[in-house]
């Protein structure tokens, strides 16, 4: 199961209400988005080396053990890892570090080493093709363990966070990137239609996200707190920080083809939920060769944020 997807303006899904996900048809697309987003994960990485090159005092003050210290990160696991972009920006950000890609779809792990190969890092990036998180007692421990927007795609979310902990070497660090804001790039008023559409746009993939989670084997109805789930897996020192990207208007020709296809995607998946007016203003924003269309408007932007929560492995 990959998470890197964006079929659907404010969520990160493309298995609402249950239907089928043809991943490798969705490689290119889920490839690109990372792509555009590669500043967002570059300040995240940045972050996350920051906190594992310092000593830590240990923020959990029942605990005894003290400081948690640096780490010399030398294993890291991309847990979701999609077709592989911020596996590989990992392995730049960690150089001494071995990377290895998690993925359920063998077809996003072969673009993964596809794209390890081009830049010079077939030779540090592996790949393992399992279910997350059950499928990952083969692969040991890790120093850090990355997973962007794939947890929630797992029905108990505190257990998939205890299995990923579970994981760490001593001091090693979790890093769990879920939540933030709805990504905006459509002006309130878009000349076409009635004002406000986005929002309209984000209650609609709100509605599948929830009915998406319903159906989730082993689904628990639980209180959605990350900093919560990683304390009661036993881990020190929680850090929640958020990160933006913002693109301003006019948006370069490659962040345009995507927001297409996102809107396309979002006719397929909840056209039917929309009233009529708004998916005739919905269906001509993915038309590429409608003048109001978002690969010709000149107000298109791409702004949004998201969050990173991590803790880190007691050292022995």
């Amino acid at each position: 199961m990959s998470s890197h997807d964006r079929p659907a303006p404010g969520h990160d899904h493309s298995d609402q209400e249950g239907a089928a996900v043809d991943w490798e048809e969705l490689g290119p697309y889920l490839e690109r988005g990372a792509e555009i987003q590669t500043p967002l994960y570059e300040q995240a990485a940045a972050w996350l080396r920051e906190l594992l090159s310092v000593n830590e005092p240990d923020t959990a003050s029942t605990r005894p053990e003290g400081p948690v210290g640096a780490v010399d990160v030398r294993r890291v696991l991309d847990v979701g890892s999609g077709p592989g972009v911020v596996s590989c920006l990992l392995a730049r950000a960690f150089p001494n570090a071995e990377v290895c890609a998690v993925d359920a779809t063998e077809a996003l792990l072969e673009r993964a080493r596809d794209r390890a190969d081009r830049l010079g890092l077939a030779d540090r990036i592996h790949t393992h093709c399992a279910e997350v998180p059950h499928g990952l007692d083969p692969l040991g421990g890790a120093d850090l363990i990355w997973s962007s927007k794939a947890l929630h795609h797992v029905g108990d979310q505190r257990a998939a966070v205890a299995a990923l902990a579970g994981h760490l070497r001593p001091g090693g660090l979790l890093a769990i990137s879920e939540g933030g804001l709805t990504p905006r790039f459509l002006p309130r008023d878009l000349g076409i239609g009635r004002p406000g559409l986005q929002s309209r746009l984000d209650a609609a993939a709100e509605d599948c996200f929830t009915e998406m989670r319903a159906v989730l084997p082993d689904t628990a109805d639980t209180l959605e707190d990350w900093p919560a789930f990683l304390a009661n897996a036993g881990l020190r020192t929680p850090r929640t920080r958020s990160f933006l990207l913002d693109l301003p208007a006019p948006l370069p020709d490659d962040a345009r083809r995507h927001l297409q296809a996102t809107l396309g995607r979002a006719v397929e998946t909840y056209g039917d939920r929309l009233d009529p007016d708004d998916l005739i203003t919905l269906t001509r924003l993915a038309d590429p060769y409608d003048p109001a269309g978002v690969t010709r408007r000149p107000d298109v932007f791409l702004l949004s944020a998201q969050t990173v929560h991590t803790a880190r492995a007691p050292e022995q």
